[in-house]
């Protein structure tokens, strides 16, 4: 099994994966990764290619609404794999593959998409949805000030009102 620094690193490169898909940074971390597992071999190297090819294609086609869940399988698949590669080399090579995934993961370019929020205010780097069901039911992003919701109905204004 490997030591907990290990599986935090796979973490990592499965995060790195889903986070960097559809921006930027996902055209040299898809090739890096591949070399990465490749590790010398062209078949190896090209499925890799073609693995991620297929998770950039399933996050980008995800509904919104299942987006989240779709990413989570995703980045649980990617961890998967890099701590299956690192289980299956012997110490020398593991701390070698250890050291050479956290540098390529530490050198991804940052997306040009910065995102960022300030008190009272909501910020997203994807999709947000806000959504509010059923009846007396609200929904919203960021509210400021009171919210009333009256299990009754207003009251009917008599005659002399109108």
């Amino acid at each position: 099994m490997l030591e907990q620094a290990l599986a935090a690193l796979a973490a990592s490169g499965g995060a790195a994966v889903v986070t960097a898909a559809g921006t930027d940074a996902w055209t040299e971390l898809r090739a890096r990764l591949a070399r990465w597992f490749g590790r010398g071999s062209d078949r190896r190297e090209t499925v890799t290619l073609e693995r991620l090819d297929t998770t950039a294609a399933e996050l980008e086609a995800a509904p919104g609404a299942e987006s989240e869940v779709v990413r989570e399988r995703a980045g649980a698949v990617w961890t998967n794999r890099i701590r299956d590669l690192l289980e299956d080399l012997d110490a020398e090579e593991r701390t070698s593959a250890s050291a050479e995934l956290r540098t390529l993961l530490a050198e991804l370019p940052v997306s040009r998409t910065q995102v960022g929020a300030t008190d009272g205010s909501v910020a997203a780097g994807r999709d947000v949805t806000v959504r509010a069901e059923g009846a007396n039911s609200v929904a919203a992003a960021v509210i400021r000030g009171d919210v009333h919701l009256g299990v009754n109905p207003p009251p009917t204004p008599d005659a002399s009102q109108g």
